[in-house]
């Protein structure tokens, strides 16, 4: 024998029922089909209640609807009209007593717990009459056979006399028997519910009495998900749970079946299966006893429950004093009041517990009544009371013995910025719960179900600044290799946000990086760049990377509240860094402290590596004592360039005309960029310095800098080609050549500025745009380190920063 309940909305339409019927047609064996109220109308008959005990004339016309509905559904079902009359004249004294019943709240503007108890249970009376017609079942009142008695205020089932009843009934069991779920009598025969989703507990009632072979709970999806679905894009079915670890599920969120529905089939052994009505094919959830093979996963699924508030209880005076706890607990369970979870710290000073919000005045209240005479003496120093919060659980049997399962857990919401504020974990290792703000729960779960089920690969949600040459190579370069990350690194990178000057354009599911900017120019929304930045801290997704590649201070500037916000950054753009000290300090200590990545490799060497090998010897201990570099690969492709046939004004024309340069290759010759690149190295090399301490020659006289336009100072320019075919027809003579460097002294002392290196120099034989730069540590003393290669250009500046980005996701 089968035991198969179908749900609201499993019977939400005629159309719907006509599946239900197709499935019951499917099953071999003898059958015990247990059906809710059509979808919605449980809502509606609670909806008339109030109403009419309000005094608002309205329930009338709530009660009018509730009767069409289920006279339409009788139309729809029966085309016979003769038949059509017989179901209706039988779900008639339904509809009068729900008439009567509502008519006389209303009169006496009063709702009793009798009178609600019968008007909620009337929708499965009609349901069930109207289904059992269809499918030529035999009908049964569940009324007459499961009976409920009141504790602390809630029907309780009897489960003794419950279970002789309904022993009494098995040899009238048809081949299709059907009973109305969720309603129950007391013994007195007053009408009395099982509470919403009690549906599924009298099915789960009758396959224990019956000793069914499986109880099947057919509903609206395939089964207990890893997450929520609505919340996790990628939540995938469960195939297997035991009964624990569906219980520990259902009671934190998964409205996949009511707990209590678990305890009965337990009991007896009884298998249950989560089942689609709308997609009877899918294998669903199977809950039973067996351990499952092959290995399975340490936790099975993640569960949250939203709208509860965080009370806490806390005072010198409790510590060491018995009861506590009990007077709590029991003034609590006096007002009806359910404890979902339960934290206490060792010290006893504090007690944290989690209610439904709607109930934290009412257990507020209750507290302070209880104790009074401990608050007045400041015993108990105060109720605090945190609403807005969530409760997050993960369940899994398996987690039993197995260590690292809470560092793993904490360390991913952690470096996602999401704050806990309070733990509970039962010796029996079958559940962790955490309690968060509600506003970070799709942070959280996303992260917690990326590290336990998705751990096989990670995703990085980016949000790009920049769309010129260095963002639009490094988008061509995300798009070109995410295959090759996937399946080499494991690693899938979801471009979520881009932003240029004009506008910005975002998806919260990720884009097509190959034509971003092609739908960026279309389709973008107007707003500055500390809009765009408001859009990803209001997204909240978990590892989340701003990247930079434009060279905007503004753009610079919103990088604080970034990394406050727990977004890591990678950045193309110097100005941050070389700012002032303090902005550069705070920056790296707020990614420090708050485990994210604040990244700048590019900002030196384009894609050479150079602030990685320095942060590697001063993380290992040694001492960096002295620096020098050729850091522009700009000056250096001139300085290599000038010949007798081609003079400085000639070589900065190619130079800009190569890409080599700023479009205003004055940025380039007034020695700027190089100070700012030291200023980095420097301060990365453990040195405290300013703009300010670095004394700068430019490349070219300051009065040639200062002139109004590019225009003249490209006419004015002309006058220094003969000094500097001089200066290096010299320098040629001495066996020496011109070099434009930086040098940082173990004194802190740094100089930019044009030199003359000889053979033995490491400079002397850099060409083109190379950049090189000379470490000298107290580990490499007599021979420093060296760092040499191609440091400008678009596409080596875009891999680096494609580099960091990775990085993030590795380290």
């Amino acid at each position: 024998m089968k035991i198969l309940k179908f749900g609201g909305t499993s019977v939400g339409s005629a159309d719907n029922i006509r599946r239900v019927k197709d499935i019951i047609q499917n099953q071999n064996n003898r059958v015990v089909i247990v059906v809710s109220a059509l979808g919605g109308i449980t809502d509606r008959l609670i909806k008339a209640a109030t109403l009419a005990a309000e005094g608002d004339g309205q329930y009338a016309s709530e009660v009018k609807q509730i009767v069409e509905i289920h006279q339409d559904s009788i139309k729809s079902l029966f085309s016979d009209k003769q038949k059509q009359q017989e179901v209706f004249d039988m779900v008639a004294p339904e509809f009068d007593e729900l008439n009567s019943i509502t008519k006389g709240v209303f009169l006496i503007r009063e709702l009793s717990r009798k009178s609600l108890e019968s008007i909620s249970g009337i929708g499965e009376r009609l349901s069930s009459k109207i289904i059992a017609s269809f499918l030529n079942a035999k009908w049964f009142d569940s009324r007459k056979y499961i009976k409920t008695y009141v504790e602390y205020g809630r029907s309780q089932v009897d489960l003794e006399a419950t279970n002789k009843l309904l022993l009494e009934v098995v040899p009238e069991l048809d081949k299709i028997s059907l009973f109305p779920g969720f309603i129950s009598s007391n013994k007195k025969g007053d009408n009395t519910t099982l509470g919403r989703g009690g549906s599924d507990y009298t099915a789960s009632l009758l396959a224990a009495s019956f000793d069914a072979d499986m109880l099947e709970i057919w509903t609206d999806v395939n089964g207990f998900m890893t997450a929520d679905p609505k919340v996790i894009s990628r939540a995938y079915c469960i195939e297997h749970l035991s009964y624990a670890e569906a219980m520990e599920l259902s009671h934190f969120g998964a409205k996949v079946i009511y707990p209590p529905t678990i305890l009965p089939a337990y009991q007896k052994k009884i298998p249950i299966t989560i089942k689609n009505t709308f997609n009877p094919e899918a294998p669903g959830t199977l809950i039973d006893g067996q351990k499952e093979t092959p290995k399975p996963r340490q936790i099975k699924g993640i569960s949250s429950i939203k709208n509860v508030s965080l009370l806490t209880v806390h005072g010198m005076g409790m510590v060491g004093v018995s009861g506590i706890s009990m007077r709590l607990f029991a003034s609590l369970a006096a007002e009806e009041i359910n404890v979902i979870l339960i934290s206490q710290a060792s010290s006893e000073n504090s007690i944290s517990i989690v209610i439904e919000s709607d109930q934290s005045e009412k257990a507020r209240k209750a507290i302070e009544k209880e104790f009074k005479r401990e608050l007045e003496d400041r015993h108990i120093s105060g109720i605090v009371i945190d609403d807005q919060m969530a409760v997050v659980a993960i369940v899994g049997e398996n987690m039993k013995h197995t260590t690292g399962m809470s560092g793993l857990l904490f360390n991913s919401v952690g470096k996602n910025g999401v704050n806990v504020y309070a733990i509970a974990q039962g010796a029996s290792e079958l559940n962790i719960s955490f309690v968060i703000k509600e506003r970070d729960i799709k942070k959280a779960l996303n992260v917690i179900h990326e590290s336990f089920f998705l751990s096989d690969y990670s995703r990085l949600n980016l949000f790009l600044v920049g769309k010129g040459t260095v963002g639009s190579k490094l988008l061509n370069k995300i798009a070109a290799q995410s295959e090759k990350l996937m399946n080499e690194n494991r690693l899938k990178i979801r471009l979520i946000g881009l932003a240029g000057r004009k506008g910005m354009l975002l998806n919260n599911e990720g884009m097509d990086a190959s034509t971003a900017i092609e739908n960026l120019e279309k389709e973008s929304i107007p707003g500055t760049v500390e809009d765009f930045r408001d859009r990803i801290i209001d997204m909240n997704l978990a590892n989340s990377v701003f990247v930079d590649c434009s060279a905007s201070g503004e753009v610079a500037a919103i990088y604080q509240s970034l990394l406050d916000a727990n977004v890591s950054v990678v950045t193309a753009n110097k100005i941050a860094s070389s700012s002032s000290y303090s902005t550069y300090k705070k920056l790296k200590d707020t990614a420090r402290e708050k485990g994210i990545r604040f990244f700048f490799e590019t900002n030196v060497g384009a894609g050479l590596p150079i602030i990685a090998p320095i942060n590697d010897l001063v993380r290992s201990g040694d001492k960096i004592v002295r620096l020098e570099a050729v850091l522009s690969g700009t000056l250096n492709y001139i300085v290599n360039t000038l010949s007798e046939d081609k003079p400085l004004s000639e070589v900065i024309i190619e130079a800009k005309e190569k890409g080599f340069s700023e479009p205003d290759p004055r940025v380039d010759l007034s020695g700027t960029d190089v100070v700012r690149k030291s200023l980095i190295l420097a301060r990365e090399s453990g040195y405290n310095l300013e703009e300010a301490d670095v004394q700068v020659e430019p490349f070219v006289p300051q009065e040639y800098l200062d002139l109004p336009s590019l225009e003249e100072f490209m006419r004015k320019v002309k006058e220094l080609d003969a000094p500097f075919e001089e200066r290096r027809q010299k320098a040629l003579k001495e066996g020496k050549r011109l070099r434009y460097g930086a040098r940082l002294t173990s004194e802190g002392k740094a100089v930019v500025g044009l030199m003359e290196v000889d053979r033995t120099h490491p400079f002397y034989d850099l060409e083109g745009s190379n950049n090189i730069v000379l470490i000298w540590s107290e580990h490499y003393f007599e021979h420093p380190m060296q760092i040499k290669g191609y440091g400008a250009g678009a596409d080596v500046t875009a891999a680096g920063v494609f580099a960091d980005i990775i990085k993030v996701a590795n380290v």
